[in-house]
């Protein structure tokens, strides 16, 4: 049965960003419950319920069940310019590495099974797309947007592109592409469910797609819910103590 006391610290109201950001480990929560909180993390808790049919209460115990803050969550903390270096060491790293390695076992995998699970050809066809989109994409944050951020944080700066607001908006529109493409990735692979003729490569493909999407969620929500607001304030208080 579930308990329908209210939780003292979830408010039903809050947006979010603003749950995974004071407590990280919601983040795997609101995957597992297909909450957007990457892409959409002004939606309120209980917007986010009734969109998805679950009930308010089991998402707040789903919540309170969750890791506390950690060691690991730090990143909460930061300002803009080491947030932009987290970003880059953690989740620039990891897709740098994994993206290849996912191309090559999607490969392998729909050699094997195509012939009786014909989905994977667009499942690999979609990872190859996904790898298409990021690697550009964190090409320009490493070269131009973090750079910039962290001379502002350094002080007054100019840049060419003029505001920094104009990577962002690019950064952020790349952002949803990405989104949807994970979308359709969990759409394609039913859930990341393995069928029962699934080999061992199969299993680890549909894991490790399944661990890129967490991965990239909680990415994307660290750069448009706390990183790219931190820029624009910087920008702000320059422009602002320059008048």
């Amino acid at each position: 049965m579930t308990d329908t006391a209210p939780h003292p610290t979830i408010d039903a109201d809050a947006t979010l960003g603003q749950l995974v950001s004071a407590r990280p480990s919601a983040a795997a929560v609101f995957d597992r419950l297909g909450f957007d909180f990457c892409c959409h993390g002004d939606q309120r808790l209980a917007q986010a319920c009734i969109a998805a049919g679950v009930a308010l209460d089991d998402a707040i115990a789903a919540i309170t069940a969750s890791a506390p803050a950690g060691a690991d969550d730090d990143w909460t903390v930061l300002s803009a310019g080491p947030l932009s270096e987290h970003i880059q060491a953690v989740h620039h790293r990891y897709l740098d590495e994994e993206l290849p390695a996912l191309a090559a076992l999607a490969a392998k995998v729909v050699s094997v099974h195509a012939g009786r699970h014909p989905e994977l050809v667009r499942v690999k066809a979609l990872v190859e797309d996904l790898r298409t989109d990021l690697v550009p994409h964190l090409a320009k944050e490493d070269r131009v947007l973090f750079p910039a951020i962290r001379a502002l944080e350094a002080g007054p700066a100019h840049f060419e592109f003029g505001s920094i607001g104009n990577p962002i908006r690019v950064m952020t529109a790349e952002h949803e592409t990405v989104g949807d493409l994970l979308r359709q990735l969990r759409a394609a692979t039913d859930g990341y469910l393995v069928p029962s003729d699934g080999c061992a490569s199969y299993q680890l493909l549909y894991q490790r797609l399944e661990a890129l999407e967490a991965d990239t969620h909680l990415h994307v929500f660290k750069e448009n819910s706390v990183l790219f607001p931190l820029a624009w304030k910087l920008e702000a208080s320059r422009s602002e103590a320059g008048a």
